[in-house]
């Protein structure tokens, strides 16, 4: 799986909640400036090409829809986090939040509490 841009995630952020959908249900799912109807075609082509975005044809349209759940995106983005920032370990990961959070002690137990049980499905 590749990484995702800004844009690319945004796209991707309205087809995981629409489930699948023409150019302009994608453009209408834009909450702040809709962009251009040529950019988000291009941006789904890059998708496309990617492998996370496919489409069937419609009459004379093209309909859209993701090929990866938001769940498995969101794995590969965590363990890509993981990896290239904290060396691989959950540990460092937690400690950076609780700092940088100003995360409380009942938090961090209720974090590493989820993520024992997230480990053991």
């Amino acid at each position: 799986m590749k990484q995702l841009t800004k844009a690319e995630e945004e796209v991707m952020q309205i087809l995981w909640k629409m489930k699948e959908g023409m150019i302009k249900d994608i453009l209408e799912g834009f909450t702040n400036k809709q962009p251009a109807y040529n950019t988000v075609a291009t941006v789904l082509k890059v998708l496309k090409n990617k492998g996370v975005v496919d489409y069937r044809k419609v009459g004379n349209v093209y309909v859209y829809y993701p090929v990866i759940t938001k769940e498995e995106y969101s794995s590969f983005q965590m363990k890509h986090l993981l990896k290239n920032y904290f060396g691989g370990s959950f540990t460092r990961l937690a400690a950076f939040f609780a700092k940088d959070n100003d995360m409380s002690l009942e938090d961090l137990e209720a974090m590493l509490k989820e993520a024992d049980t997230q480990h053991l499905k």
